[in-house]
């Protein structure tokens, strides 16, 4: 039995998910009410000491940090295989896995929670604001939230995440060059896991910011025709829920074009 503890918008739950769907298994979905911070209360934190998503529990076992669930599932249910054999393709794997987590997440955090998380924060009192934000357990994640709901798309964090965002952009072009998919000639766990920060991308209608890369363009528009992308992540976007996301990103744009040019 597995149960995954997720969220429609959060990237990490939906690279886990791809996978799921990539390898045909049977789980059962627990969603997390994250603009109420659910994720912080006393039962999840149990599960999770970090509150975040997603969490999976495999017979009765949690694991957490996607990037540890997705090569957990990749050990427990090898088939197909989403890993290469060669141990040098696997180090590559790994490159990019850590470069996801460590650079690339924090900067999708800084675009998307300000156009996502914050406008239900600011339904609540400041009291309540400072509560929630008090009760992230990690002091980075803590802050970078705290500057975020006090100054949305102007807080300093905004223009180095679009700078990251281009960084990976370019790194990607490069190896795309040569290969259909990150780690060759086959798609694995690095491509599972890149794939949501393109439907961030996507769904804030800012897709111009590959248009100086045809390679990741080329890359992305394969991905989002996998089926496994579209039951994983596209079947939760409703049309209603993409126009609003598209709207929300178009008035933002004009920021983010400012920050890709600085």
């Amino acid at each position: 039995m597995i149960t995954l503890y997720t969220h429609i918008m959060s990237p990490c739950a939906q690279k886990v998910r791809i996978v799921l769907a990539e390898k045909a298994l049977s789980w059962q979905a627990h969603p997390i009410d994250l603009p109420n911070k659910e994720n912080l209360q006393d039962w999840y934190l149990k599960l999770n000491p970090l509150g975040v998503v997603p969490t999976l529990v495999h017979d009765d076992k949690a694991i957490i940090e996607s990037s540890v669930i997705c090569e957990y599932l990749e050990d427990a249910f090898p088939q197909p295989p989403l890993r290469p054999q060669s141990a040098y393709d696997i180090a590559q794997i790994r490159l990019w896995l850590k470069h996801i987590d460590i650079k690339l997440h924090p900067s999708c955090g800084a675009l998307q929670w300000p156009l996502v998380m914050r406008p239900a924060m600011l339904e609540k009192s400041a009291e309540e604001q400072q509560r929630l934000i008090d009760q992230v357990p990690e002091q980075p994640r803590r802050e970078r939230q705290r500057h975020l709901l006090q100054q949305g798309l102007e807080a300093p964090d905004v223009a180095g995440a679009v700078r990251l965002y281009r960084a990976t952009f370019a790194m990607m072009e490069k190896t795309l060059q040569q290969q259909p998919w990150l780690t060759g000639q086959e798609f694995g766990l690095a491509d599972c896991a890149m794939a949501p920060y393109f439907q961030t991308v996507y769904q804030f209608d800012w897709l111009d910011m590959l248009a100086e890369f045809p390679a990741v363009q080329d890359w992305q528009q394969r991905l989002f025709k996998r089926p496994s992308y579209q039951q994983a992540v596209s079947a939760d976007f409703s049309p209603e829920l993409l126009n609003k996301l598209q709207a929300t990103g178009r008035e933002a744009w004009p920021i983010i074009e400012r920050h890709m040019a600085s």
